[in-house]
């Protein structure tokens, strides 16, 4: 895309955090944006700061687990502004299993997979019709992780394997729309290069009784604080990076129609090294860790 003065931005996963921080800067930019978010509290109070700064920014309460609900974000969206020109397939959940894998409750895999990777799904096929069907330029970013995008922590196989489909879903969307000669671009987001102060610890607190745990948890939910702590005692430097850092990288991204939206990183590029080297000597992986760094 050349401009996005006057378009319009759906991002999902829109009530804080980095969907919030791509909300505002789309805002600055000149955007009109529509934020979703299936927690109505926390969505309502971010519109209300937004347009308390001027921004021009609405909300719509979504569960992009259900398709029904995405397409309502869409019909709103048109209905308000007339088109869509920018999706951010944004929202993502830690499921926060406990123990071993083959311990984890179904609805741990059923929840990641519905909210990390149906979400991006049934944004695909809620607006890339929409978005075809006006033949302006447009784009498409989909968040992942470098858990999961590059090489998975092996202690977080849910989030881990859900982010892995979501470069390989967004892999096919930019071929397909390549093939059909589209004015879309499509980018795959690894927020970085540090890791990012955001919600991603307390997805708890969005999980619907749909995918309710079965049975009672042993310990509470991991918080940032304790992954510090787990970091420093395996030696790993603790940094972070600013949710408004990435979100500009995405602004840049999507005016120079990049693909891989991901921050120049000795850690990250190491990680994929191990990874190619690994596969193509068909050795047995040596590059998994269980915490970041």
């Amino acid at each position: 895309m050349k401009s996005l003065a006057g378009k319009v931005a759906v991002v999902t996963g829109g009530g804080g955090g980095l969907g919030r921080a791509m909300g505002e800067r789309f805002a600055a930019q000149g955007m009109k944006v529509v934020l979703a978010d299936v927690q109505a509290p926390l969505l309502q109070a971010t519109v209300e700061e937004c347009r308390a700064k001027g921004l021009e920014i609405s909300g719509h309460v979504t569960d992009v687990t259900n398709q029904e609900s995405v397409d309502a974000l869409r019909d709103f969206t048109v209905s308000t502004y007339g088109a869509v020109h920018v999706l951010c397939n944004n929202a993502g959940i830690g499921a926060g299993a406990e123990g071993r894998m083959w311990e984890h409750e179904l609805n741990d895999w059923k929840w990641a997979i519905a909210v990390n990777v149906m979400g991006v799904i049934h944004g695909i096929n809620s607006f890339v019709p929409a978005m075809l069907a006006h033949g302006e330029e447009a784009h498409i970013v989909n968040t992942s992780s470098g858990n999961g995008g590059v090489s998975p922590l092996s202690g977080t196989p849910q989030y881990a394997a859900t982010k892995a489909a979501v470069v390989t879903a967004s892999e096919c969307l930019y071929a397909q729309l390549q093939e059909v000669e589209s004015s879309i671009g499509v980018s795959v987001l690894f927020p970085g290069p540090n890791m990012l102060r955001t919600g991603l610890f307390e997805s708890w607190r969005s999980r619907t009784d749909e995918f309710a745990k079965q049975r009672p948890r042993k310990t509470p939910y991991t918080t940032v604080e304790q992954l510090e702590i787990q970091m420093k005692a395996a030696g790993h430097a603790i940094a972070y990076t600013a949710v408004e850092e990435v979100a500009e990288m995405v602004v840049d991204g999507i005016l120079h129609n990049q693909f891989w939206m991901m921050p120049d990183s000795e850690r990250g590029d190491n990680s994929m090294r191990l990874r190619y080297e690994s596969m193509k000597s068909r050795s047995n992986p040596t590059y998994l860790r269980q915490v970041p760094g």
